[in-house]
């Protein structure tokens, strides 16, 4: 299956997105999502079918369905499409073509402002009435209604032509009629006499003929245009973070296998493996920690990382789209652009609501009429009605939170692969935790040094320290950087057993005791490797290797129950290692000794137990488990199989990012459940409030903008949510 991302434009509520969706996911073979608050299409085209279909009728479907589509390439910029959209003349898809789009909506607003303000002073203030006002209010407010509700007119006779009807069918049938009412009774009626006046009330009074609407034709222009623009700008700051991402890579033509300089203060060009030097690099927007890193030759480097201190040279292993940048920004940019169940319920609701607003706007209209009502009256109602209701809120109560939840995670080294993960965390009970590598470093130490009687401990790790100088074991190597040096001679690897050599002269070996010949009491030697030493025919003592746990792991564990969760020790690794292991982290169930296979069937044996389990592992032999799991999660430090496999992926790998995940996904789960509530009942309490007349369609035109900006507005507080 291959995937192909387009930035829409032109869409102004959640019914255009169905439509788009609906119109692409006609074509057969296939299945696309349309996000209303990102504005991109997500299209997965079958193996069979991408053949038969090409980009460019994809983008010919999203014209003809009266909107603008263009590629998405890699890194956010837009591609092959048209140029200009429906709404507001401007394109609003893509990182940068947004600010655009936000920018003409800026001065479309401030336009339209300028010509109300007077418009509805004029008409709520008798005080203000001169000679001929109504007539003036008329000039003003023609082309507040003409240009400034422009892209809510082109939008309607779009969808109008496709047989459809969207918000801005809503928004521009309320404000044509305000307007044509008032051009009538001024030409036709009582009201353009001079001395006409009017006032403000919240209920429509008298016959009509001598009331005029101008103020709510202009006011609901300015209010409908001030909450797209603030929902534009909100919905710019909470995709901030997958830009901050996208703009750290410099820009710097460099291959793979060619080596760059990095000097102190500058950014890394592209991923790499340092083949020269030594330094400091600040990793904090990979990993979210604001302590510098060591470097040296050998070890890998990150591109858009700073280099703090020294000077490096470094071999590109990854460019372009390969990097672990591009990677993160690819995550959370499909995760933004995922849909959650409760999202798909909304697009549900909102693709019949604005048919269903049409047809409750005659009935009121009607309804007045017969139960003795006014044509003013039932017009104003029936125009309140169309105006007030407003999908938009409900559509953007769901994505908005992702968008700002996911960039967060990033920001934290938490990386979300789509909006259903959040739903997993939320029930997770159970944590499943691979030991190697995940509690514990997954590197060899040297965890006990006991000298024999009479032997001085620098003498036994400076002779094991030499003859492990020579060996490529993890056993060896722990041990090989313990003590300065001697000369080594004649040294040889013995299979399974141990090394040997000549250590300052004098023959020596180090290995199993059994082995060498001698036995001893190892402190925690029935959890690690124990190493004996002899050297000039004198036993030296043992040294005990094993691999050691991760300073932070206990803390990530203790802060794991205190969400609710149960923590459970999953291992291949003898059962005495393991519960070592468990009791040093506070764990109490420990599953020991166990296959890939073994993993994978734990997993399912506590899913039947009626358990939600979260996998956290770093390793080939997790991939199983990770995806058999509720919630699949990988250390960052892992293997690529391992990171595919999982749902989440913890940058640093380090484990107290796992209980930020959690409360992170709660936060932005609860935000959603709160946007929802007040975007349902804002629909709920305003529709039959306007229908019974108690509502000036402009007040209705107010409180529409504010519903959208208030759900942005809620979701943009995730961004200050504390984790920790």
């Amino acid at each position: 299956m291959s995937t192909t991302r387009l930035d829409i434009g032109g869409m102004t509520c959640t019914a255009c997105a169905a439509r788009v969706e609906k119109k692409l996911n006609r074509i057969e073979g296939v299945e696309a999502t349309v996000n209303y608050a990102t504005e991109r299409a997500t299209v997965h085209i079958t193996d069979g079918a991408e053949a038969d279909v090409d980009v460019q009728q994809l983008i010919d479907v999203v014209e003809r369905t009266g909107y603008t589509a263009q590629v998405r390439r890699p890194g956010g910029s837009a591609g092959q499409g048209a140029d200009h959209g429906p709404h507001d003349g401007d394109h609003h898809g893509g990182l940068h073509g947004g600010l655009h789009g936000v920018a003409s909506m800026r001065r479309r607003l401030i336009g339209s402002a300028v010509l109300a303000v007077p418009v509805v002073l004029l008409s709520m203030v008798p005080a203000l009435q001169v000679d001929y006002w109504q007539w003036i209010c008329l000039a003003l407010a023609t082309p507040v209604v003409a240009w400034g509700a422009w892209p809510f007119h082109r939008s309607a006779l779009l969808n109008a032509r496709q047989g459809a009807a969207t918000m801005d069918t809503l928004v521009s049938v309320g404000v044509s009629a305000a307007y044509l009412w008032s051009v009538w009774a001024l030409v036709l009626g009582e009201a353009g006499h001079i001395g006409m006046t009017m006032r403000w009330t919240w209920l429509a009074q008298g016959s009509g003929s001598h009331e005029i609407y101008l103020e709510v034709a202009a006011a609901v222009t300015v209010f409908v245009l001030g909450g797209h623009y603030l929902e534009a700008a909100a919905k710019g700051r909470s995709s901030a973070a997958l830009r901050a991402l996208m703009e750290l890579q410099p820009a710097v033509d460099v291959g793979v296998g060619e080596e760059f300089t990095v000097r102190p203060g500058e950014r890394i060009a592209t991923d790499g493996v340092v083949v020269d030097g030594e330094s400091t690099v600040d990793e904090q927007m990979l990993t979210g920690e604001s302590a510098p890193v060591d470097k040296g030759v050998g070890d890998e480097v990150t591109g858009a990382t700073v280099n703090v201190s020294g000077r490096l040279i470094v071999r590109a292993t990854a460019v372009g789209d390969d990097t672990r940048l591009a990677q993160m920004a690819r995550l959370v940019e499909e995760a933004q652009e995922g849909k959650a169940e409760v999202q798909r319920l909304a697009d549900r609701v909102s693709a019949w609501f604005v048919p269903g607003v049409m047809v409750l706007a005659v009935l009121t209209f009607g309804a007045w009429l017969l139960l003795g009502g006014s044509l003013l009256q039932a017009f104003t109602a029936a125009v309140a009605v169309l105006i007030i209701a407003c999908p938009c809120a409900l559509g953007l109560a769901t994505p908005t939170a992702l968008m700002v939840g996911t960039g967060r995670g990033a920001q934290l080294g938490i990386l979300i692969k789509g909006p259903q993960v959040l739903e997993s965390t939320r029930r997770i009970d159970t944590v499943v935790l691979d030991k190697t590598g995940t509690v514990t470093t997954g590197v060899m130490g040297v965890v006990a040094v006991e000298p024999a009687e009479g032997v001085d401990e620098h003498e036994l790790l400076h002779v094991a320290s030499t003859l492990e100088h020579g060996s490529e074991h993890p056993v060896g190597r722990a041990i090989a950087g313990q003590a300065e040096h001697g000369t080594l001679e004649q040294f040889r690897n013995h299979a399974g057993q141990g090394v040997s050599g000549v250590v300052d002269g004098e023959p020596a070996r180090a290995g199993r005791s059994s082995w060498v010949g001698q036995g001893s009491r190892a402190l925690g030697g029935e959890v690690g490797t124990v190493v004996a030493v002899e050297h000039g025919g004198r036993f030296l003592g043992t040294i005990t290797v094993a691999d050691t746990v991760k300073d932070t792991s206990a803390a990530a564990i203790a802060e794991l129950r205190a969400l609710g969760l149960e923590p459970v020790l999953l291992t291949g690794d003898n059962r005495a290692v393991a519960e070592d292991v468990a009791a040093q982290v506070g764990i109490e169930r420990v599953e020991a000794e166990v296959t890939p296979d073994d993993k994978l069937r734990t997993i399912e044996r506590l899913k039947a137990e009626g358990r939600v389990v979260a996998m956290i592992g770093d390793g080939v032999n997790d991939a199983a488990a990770l995806a058999a799991s509720d919630l699949g999660i990988a250390m960052g430090t892992g293997t690529d199989v391992a990171i595919a496999a999982s749902d989440l992926t913890l940058v640093e790998g380090d484990l107290r990012k796992a209980p930020e995940a959690v409360r992170l996904a709660r936060a932005t789960l609860r935000t959603i459940r709160r946007n929802l509530f007040w975007a349902f009942a804002y629909n709920v309490a305003a529709i039959p409030l306007a229908m019974s007349g108690y509502l000036n369609p402009m007040v209705a035109g107010l409180a529409m903008a504010f519903s959208s900006v208030f759900v942005v507005g809620s979701s943009l507080r995730l961004r200050s949510t504390r984790l920790s």
